[in-house]
């Protein structure tokens, strides 16, 4: 059988950048395409109809064919040419009818590489752009809340975030400062731009200025060698959120100060200053006008930044919020472990009771603490940490109530924790009954 090129696989070769030669089973020249020709400067008249390994001494295509054995990526030269090729025998049904050469020039693989790099090192940026973009999943539809208290400071952040003005967030350690910058970039003009954070707290201030300014090849030991865009580039149209604010360096603060007041920045080791539009959003569980007083933070830096000031409530002065959050926490917990624990009353009653130091991310950690604690998927009183079960007794509600009351509750929850202890058959009943010092009957009688 003899190898024919027809009409369209002829006007499909011609088509390709990549060059092509064909040979028959005799290694005959049968074919080559335009690209060939402008690779190798290799005429059609020059070589069609002739052997190959004789227009070519050297060739390898001729022993592809005759091997069966296809080589890839082989190196070479023709005249000052040098190009890459791939040869493969062409074969049906077994028989090698002839074979065929594809090849690209050195030049066009450097630049193809060239590009290749080039794409990577774009994709590189963009995703690492992406991943520290990914990090603004909240919005204000998103917070968890069931006290009026919050629905008001939700509705005053969304009002702030339509502004174009700087904002600070204050509020005690785990509130959700955070949560609520997130939700003010995202209720804003700004919301496609890039929103950056980071936690002033966290770095020594050399370090700290790098990252916000960024940094020039060879501005100081261990700078990366091509050099380091800042944050503040980094988030150039969007928001940048510094959190714990009041820990920033004095002198780094000045430097701040004018890259909000001149809407320029100055990388570490340049002499160009670029021009950088940022929203800040700043926030602080410190009195940072308590430290203006201490000269430990800039008052000019002060009202730079707080165009307006965003107050989050503690946990304790929104207790509302208290029994939503729970649920939010447990349904979460158990679909990540395919769990279905539940929490009762009494528990609810002392957790809704303590005064929640550690605000919302306390809440968080107590839920998890009593879900791992719990033997029979139901949160009681003897699951949650002692601390909350003292201090329950200490509740701020009770003085307003009774005191035979709230000796009557008292011991109702001390019986309820002692038969959590020792069963609730008739026998751990007894032994809770001589724990408490009571008899079996008055045990009962306190229940009822």
């Amino acid at each position: 059988m003899d190898l024919v090129i027809d009409n369209w696989v002829r006007l499909i070769l011609d088509s390709l950048y990549d060059g092509v030669l064909i040979i028959d089973h005799n290694g005959i020249v049968i074919y080559i395409n335009p690209a060939y020709t402008r690779i190798t400067s290799v005429l059609p008249e020059n070589i069609l109809g002739f052997p190959l390994s004789v227009i070519r001494p050297g060739s390898h295509l001729t022993g592809v064919m005759k091997s069966g054995e296809k080589q890839l990526a082989v190196r070479r030269q023709f005249g000052s040419t040098e190009y890459m090729v791939n040869m493969v025998p062409i074969e049906t049904d077994g028989k090698i009818l002839g074979g065929i050469s594809v090849l690209n020039a050195i030049s066009d693989v450097y630049k193809l590489l060239e590009e290749l790099d080039k794409s990577n090192s774009i994709i590189k940026r963009l995703s690492e752009r992406m991943r520290r973009m990914s990090h603004t999943e909240h919005s204000f539809d998103g917070i968890i809340f069931g006290d009026s208290k919050t629905r008001d400071t939700i509705a005053l952040g969304k009002r702030v975030a339509a502004r174009s003005m700087n904002v600070i967030i204050s509020g005690e350690s785990g509130t959700g400062k955070e949560l609520y910058a997130q939700s003010i970039h995202n209720a804003s003009e700004r919301s496609y731009q890039p929103f950056l954070a980071i936690n002033c707290a966290a770095l020594e201030p050399n370090l700290l200025e790098s990252e916000l300014f960024g940094y020039e090849a060879g501005s100081f030991t261990g700078a990366l060698k091509g050099g380091k865009q800042g944050l503040f580039e980094e988030a150039d149209g969007g928001s940048l959120f510094l959190d714990e604010v009041a820990e920033m360096d004095y002198r780094l603060q000045a430097k701040l100060l004018r890259a909000l007041q001149e809407n320029r920045i100055r990388p570490l080791g340049s002499n160009v200053e670029k021009p950088v539009n940022v929203r800040i959003i700043a926030a602080s569980n410190k009195n940072l006008e308590k430290l203006i007083e201490e000269n430990r933070f800039r008052k000019d830096l002060y009202y730079r930044i707080a165009g307006f000031t965003l107050n989050l409530l503690p946990l304790r002065e929104r207790k509302g919020d208290i029994a939503p959050l729970i649920q939010k926490f447990l349904s979460d917990y158990n679909t990540e472990h395919k769990a279905d624990i539940k929490l009762d009353e009494a528990a609810l009653d002392i957790l809704k009771a303590y005064s929640w130091p550690g605000n919302v991310r306390e809440l968080k950690n107590t839920i998890t603490y009593a879900a791992i604690m719990t033997d029979d998927g139901t949160i009681r009183e003897s699951n949650l940490p002692q601390k909350m079960r003292i201090e329950e007794y200490r509740a701020v509600e009770w003085p307003e109530r009774k005191l035979a009351e709230l000796v009557r509750e008292t011991e109702r929850r001390a019986i309820k924790l002692a038969i959590e202890r020792h069963g609730n058959n008739v026998e751990g009943k007894q032994k809770a009954a001589d724990a408490l010092g009571i008899s079996l009957a008055t045990l009962y009688n306190k229940l009822i």
